[in-house]
């Protein structure tokens, strides 16, 4: 894992000159569900945002809404009832201030978790997509760095057939925008 991820973070700056990707943040998270639905462990993550719309120049409100980035990610169980997640969909950033901002996002994700009651612990999700949301509320510490504190849920929103227990995590993600 720590190879992969070494040589993940080295070839950063080759595809960043590029202008391929528009962001990366490296983060963890944790489970805030409460008793079965509670996953134990940690989920490091990686998400990669893209900007082909070239949200960073939009001046209004109705720009920022039209002109969304679009995000990709991983994040890895620690544990054992823990769900594994390959995830996407768009993103809006919005400035509060020149450091502070708040983010919202909403796609979908694929997982590796339980699907339906079996005795095991953890989350039971019913199906292997689900819709993903997220909030972020962050902070600039110049024009390249940043500090994201991160809400994020899946579910399926009763669209299959089965449990819905959802994954429900919460944590903080260093970012780096090129």
């Amino acid at each position: 894992m720590s190879l992969v991820l070494a040589s993940l973070v080295s070839t950063v700056p080759a595809i960043a000159g590029g202008g391929i990707f528009d962001e990366m943040r490296f983060g963890t998270t944790a489970s805030i569900s409460n008793g079965d639905k509670r996953e134990h462990g940690v989920f490091p993550s990686v998400t990669v945002f893209f900007d082909p719309l070239d949200a960073d120049s939009a001046k209004d409100l109705g720009e920022k809404l039209l002109r969304p980035r679009i995000h990709a990610g991983a994040a890895i169980a620690t544990s054992s009832d823990g769900a594994n997640e390959v995830y996407g969909g768009l993103s809006w950033t919005f400035d509060v201030t020149k450091r502070f901002f708040v983010e919202l996002g909403a796609g979908g994700t694929v997982h590796d978790g339980e699907l339906h009651a079996d005795g095991a612990s953890g989350p039971k999700l019913g199906c292997r997509l689900l819709f993903r949301e997220y909030a972020a509320a962050g902070f600039r510490f110049d024009e390249h760095w940043n500090l994201s504190a991160t809400v994020e849920h899946a579910s399926h929103a009763e669209l299959c057939y089965g449990s819905n227990d959802g994954l429900t995590r919460a944590g903080l993600a260093l970012g780096y925008k090129f």
